[in-house]
């Protein structure tokens, strides 16, 4: 029997490329050992479903990083945290993330998205029709991230011809959300990303202005003219929420689509399954989100002292395992890619059984930070996975895929297919 290894060295092994293509095995190594507790680094690694579960729902739980210890220290240093002006709402907490969030989903209603869907059908035929001719494809460019894409283009206002410059920066910019500072303290390539990241800022401020000037039928004139009980999204707002949605809108949903479609390649009767009944397509895509998340991992900050695993959502104290306490201003890391595959919370959870019934995941978050793009992420998925196990029925993998660096939002940059 091998020794367990060192907290740190297990963290460590997360940021390393060479398993980005199955880090599955160290995310189980890391719940085998439970909860991990570094005082010094004010860090807590919590990995298991129900703590994962615990945090996500607690209300002391915020997602405000200016809340934490380590944000305060670093700004009494002189430290500039926020190099990119004000946050997305995702990265606030009430009252101003109830605000926002209130503004931006009056113009993100049902009604838009819905609307959204005969165009999506549409965009998905299209694209495999540039390929139906071709014995082979590369899924990624092919299907998986043009959807998205001009999806998300199309819902703010942002011309796509403008898409390869703002794809770059989202790239550099999804690469800040994985957890080198926090597990090794190093800001590995900071200059390009706040190159891109001001960038990105600067070509939405001009954009905005244009939108000012001329209204469209888009999210981001929607944003700019919503009100409710008088009040209104600033600038900074409006540019802090596109580019939210912009970043989030498209990296999260290709790593949807190509991890469902290679997930069903390697389960051939799925595809089949899928191809001949496409009401299937609901159960293919939860299945994914708890089995190869697009978004590995999350971080929340202690609002308080906090304790978790102490009560169970029925009420009832918890005997199975340990209660962790969280000092104020501590950071908790949720290995979420770990929680779903705890074998406490799910059945053979390393298998991929979109049949197993009711799918548990918490790939979308909790309360009142759930996913407003969850809908829509959802819709595109399923439309663009009934087509393509639909059009192509022997579809079968060309080679193994190719990973981007990214930790936290994990995905492929290449996935060829032969048809």
């Amino acid at each position: 029997m091998t020794a367990p290894a060192e907290p740190q060295a297990l963290l460590l092994k997360l940021l390393d490329p060479a398993i980005r293509a199955d880090p599955y095995p160290v995310y189980r190594q890391i719940l085998e050992g439970g909860p991990m507790q570094m005082p010094e680094s004010t860090l807590h690694v919590l990995s298991s479903f129900a703590d994962c579960d615990d945090v996500l729902r607690h209300p002391d739980s915020c997602s405000d990083r200016m809340k934490s210890t380590a944000a305060q220290q670093a700004v009494a240093e002189g430290q500039d945290i926020r190099p990119f002006g004000a946050p997305g709402f995702l990265f606030l907490d009430p009252p101003d993330h109830t605000r926002l969030r209130r503004l931006v989903s009056k113009a993100f209603s049902p009604r838009v998205v819905k609307a959204l869907e005969p165009d999506i059908t549409g965009f998905v035929d299209g694209l495999l029709d540039k390929v139906a001719d071709s014995d082979h494809f590369d899924v990624i460019e092919a299907l998986a991230h043009p959807l998205p894409v001009a999806v998300i283009c199309r819902l703010l206002g942002v011309p796509i011809e403008d898409e390869p410059q703002f794809s770059s920066a989202s790239t550099l910019l999804a690469q800040g959300l994985d957890p080198f500072v926090t597990f090794t303290g190093e800001t590995q390539g900071l200059e390009q990303r706040l190159e891109a990241g001001l960038w990105l800022r600067d070509y939405l401020r001009e954009l905005l202005e244009q939108r000012r000037a001329q209204p469209a039928d888009d999210l981001m004139s929607a944003l700019i003219s919503v009100e409710e009980s008088g009040d209104q999204l600033t600038e900074e707002e409006i540019i802090a929420t596109c580019n939210l949605l912009l970043i989030a809108g498209h990296e999260t949903t290709v790593n949807l689509i190509a991890n469902a479609i290679l997930a069903m390649l390697r389960n051939r009767e799925r595809w089949t399954a899928l191809g001949t009944d496409s009401s299937r397509a609901g159960a293919i895509i939860e299945e994914t989100l708890r089995y190869d998340p697009p978004v590995q991992l999350v971080s929340r900050v202690a609002g308080a002292d906090m304790t978790i695993g102490d009560i169970s959502p029925g009420g009832q104290e918890r005997s199975d395992r340990g209660i962790i306490k969280v000092p104020k201003g501590d950071i908790m890391m949720l290995l979420l890619a770990a929680a779903h595959r705890d074998p406490a919370a799910v059945d053979r959870p390393d298998e991929f059984d979109p049949t197993r019934g009711s799918i548990r995941h918490l790939a979308f978050g909790h309360g009142a930070h759930f996913c407003l793009g969850a809908p829509l992420a959802r819709m595109e998925a399923a439309v663009a996975l009934s087509a393509v196990t639909k059009r192509f029925p022997d579809a079968r993998l060309a080679e193994e895929p190719v990973y981007k660096p990214h930790v936290t939002l994990r995905g492929m940059a290449r996935l060829d297919v032969v048809v």
